[in-house]
């Protein structure tokens, strides 16, 4: 015999081994189930049974028989394998056990039933219940996995065998018949049966569980790409749903997978060149929105219509189309993950609380696991994700109830306290985010408490919501020393100590009030307070009472009590902010603390000498936070509510040279003081948008920031319902409001120059000079 050939049916007699002590244990499942058969059926025929005839059947079912079974094939293999010769036989055993996966369809057919009936008479009858506590630790459902599974390793079984058999070996036909029935038993069965939770094995007696699944968007070879990723308990699976074809039930393909044991963040290869990301522009995702509020507006007047359903699917099918879009190109946060041969794959997240959440929970769980996965195996576990899946719908509104809660749209003024908890003194800050249009956005940053165990912030943010449900709070410890901390994702960053959310239930904040939270997140607590104002009541612009002061006062009046032609805290908040601010991240956007603001408010009002000083000691965010206030408390917009309804008609012009001569001629005709102002603050906006690179705020960004603070019309002129009938959402009407008015803005930002009248171009020389 070849050493070869010699070798593979060496092989052989180990696989046998391995059998046999398998079949030892599975033997020894099927007596503890079979054990208490007996005194229970003695029990039932006198007065006091335990459970009645039917339950025992139901229970017990066809375990005699596959007991029987199992024990005629133990018995045939034991021997054969002590007088073990190259030429021994025991393709029949094989064949015959096959041939009996009958009575395994009986038992499978019946195992949910016979788990539900133990479960109810666990509960209804304390005898039963210490009978399966008395069969040792394992109790009964593990007795059942444990049959359940094994009928996979009959398929592993003829496999491995098959491998070692030459062709010429008079088992390999046999063998090869064995496998075949198995594997098509094991699809017949796949396809009917739910699988419980547990129904892929791992090792002995543990079982591969479902931890979390849910959608993500992998960037392969530079394209968005719409996956479904499952963490096992063993391996992270990344999956994508096949077409449906016809009225074929959902199916996932398998795209890849790394075992656990074999997972890092780590790049293994330093010199990997990190993929670029493909970013979408803000204006593209913008106008995402808007078809999307338009939709979600033809929707609601369908169904105010009563119109047939045919119209309305059709519009949901569109809804879902631009949703689906949005969720795709709208992510572009790194969350990388490589395998050991140093192969690295990279998905694209919103938000840095989903990518620490994924990262803990693999890490969590590579601490205690083991891994083996066959072919088939794999094949199974992707079958049975469309049963196992939990996150069934990609998170968009369509997916939502009809009664379901919208969302908050207003504004979220959050005091973010202190937080205790931490171990060792270090530099903290957090962070805040909020959800919109199916994902999260980083929305304030408190700042960094040095040197602490228990930070006191107590800094208030204000935060502007979009349709959200949930606060998110994310602690930070700030690295200084960069070279301290591992690269995850190419980049190096601060590391989370913890992290935390709470729903925003409109019922809770309905009331107007300061509430207390705190929230909990391992072994650190943050105290917070929320209230919320919505949207009708945070924007209304109060009519003018004021004659002092600069807050809430006429902008002519303001220009002509100064002898100024741009309002003097106008020009402070801007040279400031061109002094230190320009490479701040998220300036404009990214709030300031509420306290501040309030106390320059007050003192610009009453023409406090020391501002300016008191400006130089001040977070930069709090001085554009005292700038956009200004111009949200105008009693009138800076755009005026006369002409503002002409500007919205104008920006929806779609001939570009009407539109131009349309736009420009109504800029022209605000009020002078508007007019000087308004170009005055346009040019500082473009010189920020000059540094997006660094500061991350591009023409659009400035435009969604500014647009509704410089054009939202007085309560008059706005159709926003006075008194609307749900106090607390917002009809989508609203969302295009706010769209067109940072439309307009944008339009004007992204002019190359004004042209203006002389007379005009020389008041506004000699005005940006004051």
């Amino acid at each position: 015999v070849e050493p070869d050939l010699e070798k593979g049916l060496e092989m052989r007699k180990w696989v046998l081994s391995g059998i046999l002590a398998s079949e030892e244990t599975y033997l020894s499942h099927l007596e503890a189930l079979l054990l208490p058969m007996k005194p229970l059926k003695a029990a039932a025929t006198t007065s006091q049974p335990v459970l009645t005839s039917q339950q025992i059947e139901t229970i017990f079912f066809k375990v005699p028989e596959l007991y029987e079974i199992h024990k005629e094939f133990y018995d045939g293999l034991f021997p054969r394998v002590q007088q073990w010769s190259h030429q021994q036989r025991v393709g029949d055993l094989f064949q015959k056990l096959a041939s009996q996966l009958g009575v395994y369809r009986a038992f499978v057919d019946n195992y949910e039933v016979a788990m539900e009936t133990a479960e109810k008479c666990c509960q209804a009858n304390a005898q039963f219940a210490e009978i399966s506590e008395v069969m040792g630790p394992q109790n009964l459902q593990q007795h059942w996995s444990a049959a359940h599974s094994s009928l996979l390793y009959l398929c592993f079984w003829c496999q491995d065998l098959l491998k070692h058999t030459p062709v010429s070996h008079p088992d390999h036909p046999l063998l090869q018949d064995a496998l075949r029935i198995s594997q098509n038993f094991l699809s017949s069965i796949n396809e009917e049966i739910t699988p419980r939770r547990q129904s892929m094995t791992v090792k002995k007696g543990e079982h591969r569980q479902l931890l979390k699944d849910s959608f993500m968007v992998e960037l392969v070879e530079g394209a968005r790409k719409l996956r479904h990723v499952f963490l096992f308990t063993d391996l992270f699976l990344c999956a994508k749903l096949k077409k449906q074809i016809g009225g074929k039930s959902q199916q996932y393909d398998c795209k890849w997978y790394i075992p656990l044991t074999d997972l890092s963040f780590q790049m293994v290869d330093e010199s990997e060149a990190v993929p670029n990301i493909p970013l979408v522009p803000d204006e593209e995702l913008d106008a995402m929105k808007i078809k999307i509020s338009q939709i979600k507006n033809d929707i609601q007047r369908e169904k105010r219509a009563n119109k047939g359903s045919k119209v309305i699917e059709r519009l949901k099918k569109k809804l879902s189309e631009q949703e689906s879009l949005l969720l795709l190109m709208s992510p572009n946060m790194a969350f990388r993950v490589h395998n050991r041969n140093g192969k690295s794959y990279t998905f694209l997240i919103s938000s840095d609380y989903e990518r620490a959440e994924w990262r803990e929970n693999i890490r969590e769980q590579q601490k205690k696991c083991d891994f083996s996965l066959t072919s088939v195996e794999l094949q199974m576990l992707t079958n049975s994700c469309v049963k196992l899946q939990t996150v069934h719908n990609i998170p968009l509104t369509i997916n939502k109830e009809d009664d379901e809660s919208p969302g908050l749209y207003g504004f979220l003024n959050v005091i973010v306290h202190s937080a205790t908890g931490f171990k060792q003194s270090s530099n903290l800050y957090c962070t805040l985010e909020v959800d919109s249009f199916g994902y999260f956005v980083n929305k304030a940053k408190t700042r960094v408490y040095r040197d602490t165990t228990e930070p006191n912030w107590n800094e208030e943010f204000e935060i502007e919501l979009e349709g959200s449900q949930t606060l998110r709070i994310l602690c930070y410890e700030k690295c200084y020393n960069k070279t301290k901390l591992t690269k995850e994702d190419g980049e190096s960053t601060d590391r989370i100590m913890g992290k935390g959310q709470i729903q925003l239930d409109p019922q809770v904040l309905q009331d107007k009030d300061w509430q207390r939270t705190v929230i909990s997140m391992n072994g650190v607590e943050v105290k917070l307070s929320v209230k919320f104002t919505s949207r009708e009541f945070s924007l209304k612009r109060m009519p003018s009472r004021k004659q002092t002061g600069v807050f809430g006062v006429k902008i002519a009046i303001v220009t002509k009590r100064e002898r100024s032609k741009v309002p003097y805290i106008v020009r402070q908040c801007v040279e400031e902010i061109e002094r230190r601010g320009m490479e701040e991240v998220g300036i404009y956007r990214v709030s300031g603390v509420a306290t501040d603001i309030q106390a320059l408010k007050a003192a610009f009002d009453v023409n406090n000498k020391d501002v300016s000083v008191m400006m130089s000691e001040m977070d930069v965010n709090a001085i554009a936070g005292t700038l956009k206030l200004y111009f949200r408390e105008l009693p009138e917009p800076l755009f005026t509510d006369e002409l503002y309804p002409n500007f919205a008609e104008g920006i929806a012009l779609s001939d570009p040279v009407a539109k131009e001569s349309c736009m420009l001629n109504l800029l022209l005709s605000l009020p002078e003081p508007n007019l000087v102002t308004f170009l005055f603050l346009l040019d500082h906006l473009k010189r920020v948008a000059e540094r997006e690179s660094v500061n991350k705020m591009s023409l659009h960004n400035l435009a969604t920031v500014f647009g509704p603070t410089l054009l939202r019309p007085s309560e008059k002129d706005s159709k926003i319902p006075a008194n609307p009938t749900q106090p607390i959402t917002m009809t989508d009407s609203w969302s295009l409001e706010v769209m067109s008015q940072v439309q307009v803005l944008l339009y004007f930002l992204q002019l190359e120059t004004i042209p203006t009248p002389d007379s005009k171009r020389q008041s506004i020389l000699f005005s940006t000079e004051v």
